[in-house]
């Protein structure tokens, strides 16, 4: 195959690798983006603390199960392939959320509504913990050895694009809309349209092919039945995968979810800004994610993956706790032009450190692994960080506060491990840019 002809093949699996993983970000997130709308459909309170914990547990439910998931997906995928674990996760993606958008409200059918959001969103998670991992691990086997990081650092902007989207939707609806009509069915509109992107995604991931690694791990027969097992057992592998878990993914997941989900949601209910304001200041943070992303995953080219990851952990340690002081002290005048710029450059600041650490993660998650036990090596740690870890911060941070008494005292949780994680880093986590992922 000539270089003209295998940087257009990557360019379409590229393109079908990312779509699909945009619309399980996009899928997954909006529940989200809408948890203090769900508060009081599906659980009602005369407390509205007590209503937006039970809403952010659901959607911690959901990140729960994803290493449950990954487990499954993952083994599947060392197994019988990358490919047709993908087509089973993205139509169960698809399906539970488009249900979600047809669930009565609690007025509706009582108790019966809070259980049956809270099933759908366990069905969402298995389906993310096949997806998300096992798509670094595909994309990254068909990247070939160079410039690794730069070209699989675009599957890293599928989830901000999916919270970009989904945002973007919600605040026109909330725009054209009464709150009424928001409430009534207006929520229901970003899960509705989940139907048209599953029928386009699935379609078109029926054009991507298989890996050449796992086309030549089945020549050889190296697909192992009990591939998860195995990599428990292999002191090295083992290892790899604490690190993955706690250096890598899980700081990544706590940047995320600090930057990309907590923010938002403490503009809304600390602040008690205007919910149309703190989305169109999510949607600056998260376009200028884009570039700073990509950046970082070329710097990883250059530098090395270890000191672009550690640089992230260690800015993220030193300033996430100064960033929300800082909007807690402003955010109360922000609707003055000033404030909201400088609201705005500590949004983007937050998205520069995330991207330190997630622009080379997709590559990191297959260079740590052999082959043969790469999907399921990298999925389980990725996805029980991002689950147990990133899933649960608004939760603890949200709980903490309320139990300390202090609108920015949880933070402390993620400052901790970021500091933690970055010296871990610093100390075991191998560099990987010149790994082989070949056989």
């Amino acid at each position: 195959m000539n270089k003209e002809s295998s940087a257009h093949t990557y360019r379409k699996v590229a393109i079908a690798a990312c779509f699909g993983t945009f619309l399980e970000w996009y899928d997954f997130l909006t529940f989200a983006t809408l948890a203090v709308t769900f508060g009081p459909l599906f659980f009602p309170s005369s407390d509205p603390n007590t209503g937006l914990l039970a809403s952010l547990a659901t959607f911690g439910v959901g990140m729960v199960v994803r290493p449950i998931g990954s487990a499954i997906f993952g083994s599947m995928g060392d197994r019988i392939g990358r490919k047709p674990v993908f087509m089973i996760t993205i139509a169960l993606m698809g399906m539970t959320t488009v249900s979600v958008g047809f669930l009565p409200s609690y007025a509706q059918i009582g108790i019966w509504a809070p259980i049956l959001l809270v099933s759908l969103r366990l069905l969402q998670g298995l389906s993310a913990g096949g997806e998300i991992g096992g798509s670094a691990v595909y994309l990254t086997e068909h990247a070939g050895d160079s410039h690794r990081g730069f070209k699989t650092s675009f599957l890293q902007l599928m989830g901000p694009l999916g919270i970009l989207v989904s945002t973007l939707q919600i605040a026109l609806l909330q725009k054209y809309l009464s709150p009424d009509q928001f409430q009534i069915w207006g929520w229901r509109v970003p899960f509705w349209i989940s139907l048209a992107l599953l029928i386009i995604a699935f379609y078109v991931r029926r054009s991507l092919e298989e890996t050449p690694v796992f086309l030549e791990l089945s020549k050889q027969n190296e697909q192992s039945q009990s591939q998860l097992i195995n990599n428990f057992k292999d002191p090295e592998i083992r290892k790899r995968m604490f690190l993955l878990f706690f250096c890598v993914s899980s700081s990544g997941a706590i940047l995320f979810f600090c930057v990309q989900v907590y923010t938002a949601i403490f503009l809304k209910t600390t602040l008690h800004l205007e919910p149309l304001l703190v989305d169109q200041l999510s949607i600056i943070s998260t376009l200028a994610l884009f570039p700073l992303t990509i950046f970082a995953g070329w710097l990883s080219d250059k530098v090395g993956r270890k000191p672009v990851v550690v640089s992230g952990l260690l800015l993220g340690g030193a300033l996430i706790m100064p960033a929300f002081y800082l909007l807690q002290q402003i955010g109360q005048n922000a609707s003055q032009s000033n404030h909201v710029l400088i609201v705005a450059t500590i949004l983007v600041g937050l998205s520069g450190i995330l991207a330190l650490v997630v622009g080379p993660q997709t590559a990191l998650l297959a260079e740590l692994f052999p082959a043969k036990s790469r999907n399921s090596a990298a999925t389980l740690p990725h996805n029980l960080a991002a689950g147990w870890i990133g899933g649960l911060l608004p939760l603890i941070i949200t709980w903490l506060n309320q139990q300390l008494g202090n609108n920015v005292a949880g933070l402390w949780y993620p400052t901790i491990f970021l500091l933690s994680a970055a010296t871990l880093a610093l100390l075991f986590l191998p560099e990987s840019v010149e790994s082989n992922l070949r056989i």
